[in-house]
Parts: C-alpha cells; structure tokens; sequence
C-alpha cells in the first residue's frame, strides 16, 4: 500500500478503525485524543501527514454531539498538518433522520453536519447506508455511500433459512425489502404500524402472508427496538414460525437490547458500524473488509461499483 495512505481513529470506534487498517495490512497512524477536566477536545497528529491521503474512520454514533466534535477537531488538525486529501469515514452518519422539515420550525440537522464537515476541511465522505440516500445531495463534495446488503446477505444465506418471507417492518421501509426479496429469491410482505412517541411503536396489519413461513425483517437503523419488536409480535400472531431481522446499524440502548432479548425474533444481525451492535441475540458482521476495499479504492482512484454486488 502506498505510504502516503493514512488511517486515523476517532474514540468513536477505535476497533472497527484497527480492523479496518489490519485489512490494509497496515497500523493506524499515531494519534492523541485528550479531553480536558471542562470537557473539551484536544488532538495531536504524531506522524509526518503531509501530503498524505488521510481517511479519519469515527462513526457519529452514541455520544453523537461528543463523536462529531471530535471529528471535525480532527479534520482540522490533519488539514493544518498539510495533508493532502481528508477523507471523512462514517460507517453510521448521525442526525440523519433529520433530513427534512417534516413540522414548522424545526431544522435540517443533516444538512448542518454536512456543512459543518465541508467547512472543517473534509474532501471526500464515505459511509454506509444513510437513512436517506438523498443525503448525498447535502454534500458538494464527493460522497461513497455504500450499502451493508451484501455483508447481510451472505450471512442469512449461510443460515440456509427455508420458506423464507422478507417483511419491512413499515411502509417506509419497502423499497430496502424489495431488494433483499429479489436477491434473495423470496416473497415480500408488509407490517403497518402507528407511531405513539419516539420509542413506541403499535404495529396493527400485516400486508402479505406470513402464516408457517420464516420471517426476516429489514430496516437500515434500529435504536430502541420499538419498530422490530411490534412487528416481531404480530407477525407471530399472523402464524410467522422463526424470525429473524437484519438491520445495517444497530444503535442499541438498554432499552433495545432488553427489548430483542425478551422478543419473539430469534437473531439480530447487524453490521459493526457502531459498537452499540452488541446483546442477546444480537450477532455482529463485521464491514471493516468492506470499508477497506472501499478505501484501497478510493486511494488507488478506482471505482467501487462492485462493492455493491449482492449476488451470492
């Protein structure tokens, strides 16, 4: 690998960023990340970057305001130490499901990340499935949003899951389900669900059938298991026998882990984009070989189309 390639970890996720560089064949460049007593942030870059092409791995996840502080604090040492390119790695973007005004008065947080990148001295984003994949249009900068399908697919095909209906576990959700259903050769079907508040979620129809079959639910986030445990329920009570969700970022709390572990789902996969991805039942893949080929890619400026393939 060419040496003017850099990895830098976050405190976000520091073990993704070391397997993502071990993948590289590679160490990650020495750095210090301090907080301070009053609780701000202090980075120092202890090797020669100049004109390098720096990839700063940190997942916006949980603390999310602390892990993007620290972010652009880092973008900005590593823009003064002369570096060449500054490529943001966000396995998981926070604050995107703030894509829009969906009410009166209420921001566009996504877009203000995206700003707020950019302004730092961010050249280039990675990141893998955004909530909205219009996102991408936040950023005048180049965008690489890759998708965790693949990752999760190989391993539900490895499950050798029989009479296998893949369920979206709301409307919103149908066009991610179409997909996983086509490349995986099964039927679809749809849960409808009423949001009561941030966290509880009541699902009240099935649209499709799902009586004696096997069920994987989809959805690219989930946080406090809400919207997968409802669904989990009724679709038990629609005559589902095992099931089983895949979601590319698990954010999960205490309250989503007690959730799933006392669900009717009987495994959770979920990629490793945060370190939040861990519980009962919960089963981890790990996407450093994916982001690594990704970045081996972008250094080499080289396409990254086929990192999209989900055939098996």
């Amino acid at each position: 690998m060419n040496e003017s390639l850099k990895i830098l970890s976050g405190s976000a996720h520091p073990t993704l960023a070391q397997s993502i560089a071990k993948n590289l064949n590679m160490s990650l460049c020495a750095a210090e990340l301090t907080t301070f007593p009053d609780g701000e942030t202090f980075v120092q870059i202890h090797e020669n970057i100049r004109g390098g092409d720096v990839f700063i791995v940190q997942p916006t996840c949980p603390p999310t305001n602390q892990n993007l502080m620290e972010l652009l604090i880092m973008v900005d040492a590593v823009r003064r130490a002369s570096a060449n390119r500054i490529t943001a790695v966000l396995p998981f973007f926070g604050y995107a499901r703030q894509d829009r005004k969906d009410r009166p008065r209420v921001p566009i947080t996504a877009k203000l990340v995206a700003n707020l990148l950019v302004a730092a001295g961010v050249n280039r984003v990675l990141t893998v499935d955004l909530h909205a994949g219009q996102i991408q249009g936040f950023f005048d900068i180049p965008v690489d949003h890759l998708y965790a399908a693949p990752v999760l697919m190989k391993t539900i095909r490895e499950r050798g899951i029989s009479d296998l209906v893949v369920v979206s576990p709301d409307v919103g959700g149908i066009k991610m389900t179409h997909a996983f259903a086509k490349a995986l050769g099964a039927p679809m079907a749809i849960v409808a669900k009423n949001r009561v508040s941030a966290d509880e979620v009541e699902a009240h129809s099935v649209i499709g059938d799902v009586a004696g079959k096997n069920v994987l639910l989809v959805d690219d986030l989930t946080e406090t298991a809400g919207t997968l445990t409802a669904a989990a329920d009724l679709l038990l009570k629609h005559g589902a026998k095992k099931i089983y969700a895949g979601v590319s970022h698990a954010v999960l709390g205490e309250k989503g882990r007690d959730r799933i572990a006392k669900s009717p789902i009987v495994e959770l996969l979920a990629t490793n984009s945060t370190p939040q991805a861990t519980g009962e039942k919960v089963t981890a893949l790990d996407i450093a070989p994916l982001l690594a080929q990704a970045i081996a890619r972008i250094h080499g400026n080289e396409s990254v189309t086929s990192l999209f393939d989900t055939r098996g």
